[in-house]
């Protein structure tokens, strides 16, 4: 095939020619040229994305979204207990959790109302959004015209699974942010190096270096993602090593933050909970979840150390997360002809960073306990399907990779179907996005249905602990039903649990000595205290709901302990 003008501007050459002349800022470009996106041209999609944010807000608010996820539940209250807890400090973070989500939820979960309703968790999660879009659109034009860039952000700005994300307390959003501009940050480094340019090359291995940092101290994909930016880094400055002697002292300082992220983390765990991988094997590790709620039986989910099966149920997810009814095949195959075409004309390809978290979840569910369930597939249940999103950055772009190509293809020989073809693509994606929202998209599917029976049991719960008289001291296990405390809106240190361990033994030991009222769940250590010194307290009431074990609270005969200041 003949290489026309505009395919050559795919070539890394023509990329770093492209960021350099970016950089000066004063050259005209041709609309039709792959370049990089301009602040002028990146405003109008950051603001769409800012109205998009909003309007998911406004739907997920007034529809009681926000707390559906137990997880999301559990990051409020790790936030809040960070300063609001009998023992304040770092070691609320925990140790299996990476500590970013909670410290950025910080100044907005300590408004009471914020935590209760869940907007503290909203708001970091819109700004990442939207960080996210516009950063999806600037990698882009980094490798297609504008038209298709805009397409592919598109198809991932009105994703309905993504934009309820963006107004929860989980951390996707985040993620997904930091991967993307990680991503871009990479691509236009390997350019400034390719093309020589050491002073761009200083300035993104900084800001490199500090987005590792966030994405290690996000999800323990950045742990991989941090590590495999390196080696393309240390590649791409190995084979110019005029760029390597000036740029030598800022690449150890990037080198440094990569690994201090991962070490930092080893030393909290080795500090707090005397064991530095105590979020691999810890008593709240995904190892030790999967054994407590592995069926009687014995058999592991399916996908155990089978990667063609963990391969199957991540990529049937992603596709599922990604588009309406059965069209996430066709998604997917077009993707992956886009990445074939990326890795066989070599453009770009540190964009290849995208598809990290394909191997990354296939290993999981594979060897790292992570089970994932969708209702497509036995045993046709929800769980962990938000995994999938993550390879969402990877379908828009690669997709339109490939469109572009197509139209290319058909640029002399069918001018009619080029013409037609943005039109038609945007009109898909809309009709896409409509149909996800009309069939509830699959996150939001498997919020609504594991929230049913968990939010009925903490209100049920939540209304018993209103009637405690104010400021009085509660002995509760909270680690599995917070959202009764959040409901109920009484302040976490005015709870005698987990989050201090010297305090918590000493009450489990004499639980009416510590508390003047006591929360037992069947199964939990303060039910397990009670059984085995049940003197002194007198039993108010038994809440049982379907599908929740059920609860006994009692009333302490000896204590007068009441809430710290």
């Amino acid at each position: 095939m003949r290489a026309s003008k505009k395919s050559r501007l795919d070539k890394p050459a023509a990329s770093a020619f492209a960021a350099g002349a970016a950089d000066s800022g004063a050259v005209k470009f041709d609309p039709e040229e792959v370049r990089p996106a301009t602040r002028q041209e990146t405003f109008p999609v950051a603001l769409a994305a800012v109205l998009l944010s909003f309007i998911a807000l406004l739907l997920s608010y007034s529809r009681g979204y926000l707390l559906l996820y137990g997880d999301a539940v559990a990051h409020l209250g790790i936030a809040r207990r960070i300063l609001d807890s009998r023992n304040p400090g770092l070691v609320q973070l925990g140790g299996v959790w990476l500590p970013l989500p909670h410290l950025l939820m910080l100044p907005f979960v300590q408004k009471v109302e914020w935590w209760q309703n869940g907007l503290a968790g909203a708001w970091p999660s819109l700004i990442c959004y939207i960080a996210s879009v516009a950063g999806i659109y600037r990698l882009a034009r980094l490798i297609m015209i504008p038209r298709w860039a805009l397409a592919a952000t598109a198809l991932y700005a009105l994703n309905p699974n993504l934009l309820y994300l963006s107004t929860t307390a989980m951390t996707e959003p985040l993620f997904l942010m930091l991967l993307i501009w990680t991503t871009l940050l990479t691509v236009e480094c390997v350019a400034a190096i390719r093309g020589s340019r050491p002073s761009a090359v200083s300035r993104r291995l900084f800001l490199l270096g500090i987005f590792i940092v966030a994405a290690v101290f996000t999800r323990y994909d950045g742990w991989i993602l941090g590590a495999a930016v390196w080696c393309i880094i240390m590649f791409s400055l190995a084979r110019n090593r005029v760029v390597w002697r000036k740029v030598a002292p800022l690449f150890v300082v990037f080198t440094l933050l990569v690994i201090a992220g991962p070490v930092s983390w080893l030393a909290y765990n080795q500090h707090f909970f005397h064991d530095p991988l105590d979020f691999l094997r810890g008593p709240y590790s995904a190892a030790a979840i999967e054994k407590k709620t592995m069926p009687p039986n014995g058999h592991h989910h399916r996908g155990w150390h089978n990667p063609a099966w963990a391969l199957l149920f991540y990529t049937r997810t992603a596709q599922v997360d990604a588009a309406f009814w059965e069209t996430g095949f066709v998604l997917m195959a077009a993707a992956v002809s886009g990445l074939i075409l990326a890795i066989r004309r070599r453009f770009a390809l540190s964009s290849l960073l995208l598809w990290m978290p394909l191997p990354f979840y296939v290993y999981s569910v594979a060897y790292g306990s992570v089970p994932i369930f969708i209702p497509q597939l036995w045993p046709h249940s929800y769980y962990n399907s938000r995994y999938g999103m993550e390879l969402l950055p990877a379908l828009a772009v690669f997709t339109f990779v490939a469109v572009q190509w197509m139209e290319r293809r058909w640029s002399e020989t069918q001018p009619l179907a080029k013409r037609l073809m943005q039109p038609v693509v945007l009109l898909l994606i809309a009709l896409n996005t409509v149909g996800m929202m009309y069939r509830t998209p699959l996150v939001l599917k498997e919020a609504l249905v594991n929230s049913t029976t968990r939010v009925a049991f903490e209100t049920a719960l939540a209304r018993q602990l209103g009637e405690f008289p104010y400021g009085s001291t509660i002995l509760m296990y909270n680690s599995d039903h917070i959202g009764a405390l959040q409901d109920a809106g009484i302040p976490l240190r005015q709870t005698v649990n987990e989050g201090d361990y010297d305090s918590f033994q000493a009450a489990l030991a004499a639980p009416a000595e510590h508390a003047g009222y006591v929360v037992a769940v069947a199964g939990d250590p303060v039910a397990a205290a009670v059984a085995m010194h049940p003197q002194g307290l007198t039993e108010l009431t038994i809440l049982c709901t379907s599908g929740q074990p059920c609860a006994r609270i009692y009333k302490s005969d000896r204590s007068s302990v009441a809430s710290p200041k």
